[in-house]
């Protein structure tokens, strides 16, 4: 049976228990005020003008019966609509799911009245459709974008294979060159994109970490790199300790601290990396000077394949997964990326994560 079935049954079934009830209730009083019908001693006559309960049965009985009836088809015809009436929401609802399910994640059911169980039902089903769909949007781009990053290198490499099969016996030396930059490119490529699927499936192991020691790690890692690019590196905390993957947690560090590098202004630039605790956490902060950046291209850097600026090929600019595998080990460690950009030029990546334990 369908659940309005279900609920005329039960509307009708509740009434007619209550009806009866209601009959019950009337006869039991009736018959405290109605003799029992005995005879005088005097068995020559009855009493008179007294009503046996014989005949106030025959009278109660047809009456009751009718009422009982009445009471019935009301409440079929009366449950039948009111159960129509409260699963109408729901019926909306149920349309909703399967026009997902053939997948038109964009409709919504935007469910009008006061906030019920149907309602928040709805809303929820709502956030969870929004959230479906800009997945679905961000998956679809990342693997735009992966598919033309990984097309670029094999389709130079292809060309350079095409010149030296062309060119038999000639000085292959520059192009072997060539050949080896473009593949370390689509290694790295590979890398980072295995590196982004292991974050976001969060198949590591946990342990105390120091966030300031792992700060101070990818910094001597990349002090070199500054220096050649005359960028003057700040470092600075106390201990910060927190839970998670200290590989993890390096190779984001070090992403973080690469970036402001990379982008940083061409001659005296400067990057500070601080670490310390914050509100419910630990924080790690990691700022640069450079150009000035819009808070809506801001709002982008954290996806896959985007960058800050047009020095999308320079040495060192990376596969633009950087702040992508940011953001997935930050979201890996039930943390929160902020990325806010200086008044002075440059931008300001802020990593809130939870504090370990005491004890």
């Amino acid at each position: 049976m369908s659940v309005r079935l279900k609920l005329t049954l039960s509307y009708a079934g509740f009434l007619m228990v209550a009806g009866a009830l209601l009959l019950a209730v009337v006869w039991v009083f009736l018959l405290r005020y109605v003799p029992d019908g005995r005879r005088h001693p005097d068995v020559r006559f009855l009493v008179p003008a007294s009503p046996t309960r014989s005949d106030l049965w025959d009278a109660f009985a047809p009456k009751a019966a009718a009422a009982l009836v009445v009471l019935l088809v009301f409440g079929l015809v009366g449950g039948w609509l009111l159960a129509g009436r409260m699963l109408a929401p729901l019926a909306r609802i149920t349309a909703a799911t399967r026009m997902a399910a053939d997948g038109s994640l964009s409709h919504r059911i935007w469910l009008a009245g006061p906030r019920d169980e149907f309602r928040e039902l709805a809303d929820a089903f709502d956030a969870m459709l929004a959230q479906l769909e800009a997945h679905v949007g961000e998956q679809q781009r990342f693997a735009a974008n992966a598919s033309h990053e990984l097309r670029t290198p094999l389709a130079i490499s292809q060309t350079l294979l095409e010149v030296v099969r062309k060119t038999p016996g000639g000085d292959t030396s520059e192009l072997v060159d060539r050949l080896h930059a473009v593949n370390a490119r689509a290694i790295d490529l590979t890398e980072a994109l295995l590196l982004l699927s292991r974050a976001g499936q969060r198949s590591f192991a946990r342990e105390h970490v120091d966030l300031s020691l792992v700060a101070e790690d990818a910094t001597e890692t990349l002090l070199t790199l500054a220096e050649k690019r005359g960028i003057t590196i700040d470092t600075s905390g106390d201990f910060t300790p927190t839970v998670g993957s200290h590989a993890l947690l390096l190779q984001m560090t070090t992403n973080l601290v690469h970036n402001a590098i990379v982008y940083n202004l061409s001659d005296r630039g400067t990057v500070w990396v601080r670490t310390g605790g914050g509100p419910g956490g630990v924080v790690l902060s990691v700022e640069n000077t450079g150009e000035t950046l819009t808070p809506q291209l801001v709002s982008t850097l954290a996806e896959p394949f985007q960058r800050g600026t047009e020095r999308t090929r320079t040495d060192h600019a990376g596969v633009g997964l950087g702040l992508a595998i940011v953001n997935s080990i930050t979201q890996a460690h039930d943390g929160t990326l902020t990325l806010t950009p200086r008044a002075a030029g440059g931008l300001c990546v802020t990593v809130h994560l939870p504090a370990a334990p005491r004890g």
